[in-house]
This record gives C-alpha cells, sequence and structure tokens, in this order.
C-alpha cells in the first residue's frame, strides 16, 4: 500500500485547507528549470492535470527574477484539502500555489504522514514572502503531525525541498504571477 503525504494547514481555530506534494529529482538546474529531455514529467498531471495553472516568478528587493515554476493553482477547500498528496512526482520547476480569498493571521502547515520534504513560502496579499520554511521530510519513526510550520498570508507556495536555498529566494523577495 502505498503512503499518502499531505500537509495540514490550518487556520486559528479552523482548518484552513490540507496539501501534500512529493519531491524528486528528476532534472532541471538550480534556477529551478524543468529538465528538457524526454524524462521530465509533464505538470500538473493527473490528479491535478485539470487544474488551472500558472506561471509564478520570485524577484528579488532589486527586481531580479531569481526562479519560476509552474504551479497548480489550489483556490478552493478541496483542492486546498488534497494539496500535492496524490503527486508522484514533483519536477524541480513545479510546484503548488495554495489561495485564499483574503489574507490569514495564522496558518499553521504540518508534515503529518509526509515521506519527502518541502520548502512552504507564506506570501502577503501584497505578494511579498513573509516566511520561508524548509520543511524535512519526518524521521522513519515519525508521522509528522509535530512538525509545525506557522505563518501567515493570502498566498502559500510549495516546492520541492531546499527549492528556496538554490534559487537564493528570500523573506522580502516579491512573487509574480496572473490568477
Amino acid at each position: 500500500m502505498q503512503r499518502r503525504g499531505f500537509l495540514a494547514a490550518v487556520a486559528t481555530g479552523a482548518v484552513g485547507g490540507t496539501a501534500g506534494c512529493a519531491r524528486s529529482d528528476l532534472g532541471g538546474d538550480a534556477r529551478g528549470d524543468s529538465a528538457t529531455d524526454d524524462t521530465a514529467p509533464e505538470w500538473p498531471s493527473a490528479p491535478y492535470a485539470e487544474y488551472e495553472t500558472t506561471e509564478v516568478t520570485v524577484r528579488s528587493a532589486d527586481g531580479d527574477a531569481l526562479a519560476t515554476v509552474t504551479a497548480a493553482i489550489a483556490d478552493t477547500r478541496d483542492k486546498r484539502y488534497l494539496g500535492l498528496s496524490d503527486a508522484t512526482a514533483l519536477p524541480d520547476g513545479a510546484g503548488m500555489l495554495f489561495t485564499y480569498n483574503t489574507p490569514r493571521e495564522s496558518l499553521t502547515y504540518v508534515m503529518r504522514e509526509m515521506d519527502f520534504g518541502i520548502d512552504i513560502v507564506y506570501v502577503d496579499g501584497d505578494r511579498t514572502i513573509t516566511r520561508i520554511h524548509n520543511a524535512p521530510e519526518p524521521g522513519p519513526d515519525e508521522d509528522g503531525s509535530d512538525q509545525r510550520y506557522p505563518g501567515s498570508g493570502q498566498y502559500v507556495l510549495e516546492v520541492p525541498y531546499k527549492w528556496t536555498d538554490r534559487n537564493a529566494v528570500t523573506v522580502g523577495d516579491t512573487l509574480a504571477f496572473e490568477l
């Protein structure tokens, strides 16, 4: 039986959504660009193939483009709940963008039943990064529910583990995307 990973996004006192994602080392360079060979999977893939997508570009405070990912958009409660937990792979140039109608003062993502790590990027209503967590996979005898990653914002971008480090993405950088 395949173990499913997921993240729970919980607003203060209420469930804000759930997300999960799988990470793979399927190619791409340190800038987050997808591999160009035929072995790179298409993103988004099933069960996310019908999700709308957007290109998310991270820009430095000076306006320089640092990295770009193709993000599946999780804009409903059901999509946020599913998150990336059913993904079999997440290429380096891919991610998921969780959107909320209004900014949330308190969100907490946890690593329940995750088999891999991810980066969790909190972004405010002005699309400025307010917090970044490199969330490693739980240990062999842990279920991840004790791994809590708080933040606030109107958007949360999930990308492969240490993607923000590889691309020099920091708090104060901004995201550019169309919804």
